[in-house]
């Protein structure tokens, strides 16, 4: 069984038996604002911009991963994949890295700042994706909702979470997250504070998820 619980911009934390891990721990320049140390045994950090990499958000006594290479970490196994943060591979915003995270026999992919679609080396290397935690407002140097709603028909994933779009508490410069909806061709669901699955929930048809922002505004 693994939980994953959204707390704004691309910051999850995702709970299997293995251990907790954060993504890219958010700060204030978001809009929003964590309140107590966020526990983890791992930290993935998909690139060095503000917003990404506070890791004083954190508590101590953490793994930390913030570039591409294949690792294992209390059993849970992480693969890192070089991308870029705009499509003029990297020259503008410089190196992104999407992170395929093995916990509970499900592959969960978080693609950070992804500003461009998909090659066909990190289409063949990003495979059988249960879960995918994907930007979808758009932004400078990030994909757009429609690029975003192509990319998960490439990767066609059991579950998609979006990240990185409007809400009222932060990324206000960025699309409302029924832009891409509508890109997806599939209805809003209806937002929940956490998703808590296991393997055997998976099916065919994928699901599409809608997390509440559990950080305050900032």
């Amino acid at each position: 069984m693994a939980d994953i619980r959204w707390y704004g911009h691309n910051c999850f934390r995702i709970r299997a038996k293995e251990g907790a891990i954060v993504t890219d721990p958010l700060d204030r320049k978001t809009g929003y604002a964590l309140g107590a140390k966020l526990a983890a045994d791992l930290v993935t950090v998909s690139h060095d911009h503000p917003g990404h990499v506070n890791l004083k958000a954190v508590k101590d006594e953490y793994a930390l991963i913030d570039s591409p290479g294949e690792y294992e970490i209390h059993e849970i196994f992480v693969y890192g994949y070089r991308s870029y943060h705009d499509a003029n591979r990297g020259a503008d915003h410089g190196y992104n890295t999407i992170y395929v995270i093995e916990v509970e026999n499900m592959r969960i992919a978080h693609l950070g700042d992804l500003g461009h679609d998909l090659t066909p080396e990190l289409t063949d290397a990003i495979d059988n994706i249960d879960v995918l935690l994907i930007p979808v407002g758009g932004g400078e140097g990030i994909i757009s909702p429609e690029i975003a709603a192509k990319i998960v028909g490439h990767i066609e994933p059991d579950i998609v979470i979006p990240m990185q779009f409007a809400t009222d508490k932060g990324d206000k410069g960025l699309a409302p997250i029924d832009t891409f909806a509508q890109h997806l061709g599939m209805d809003l669901p209806e937002a929940v504070d956490k998703i808590t699955f296991k393997s055997s929930d998976l099916v065919d048809a994928m699901t599409f998820v809608l997390l509440n922002p559990t950080a305050e505004s900032a």
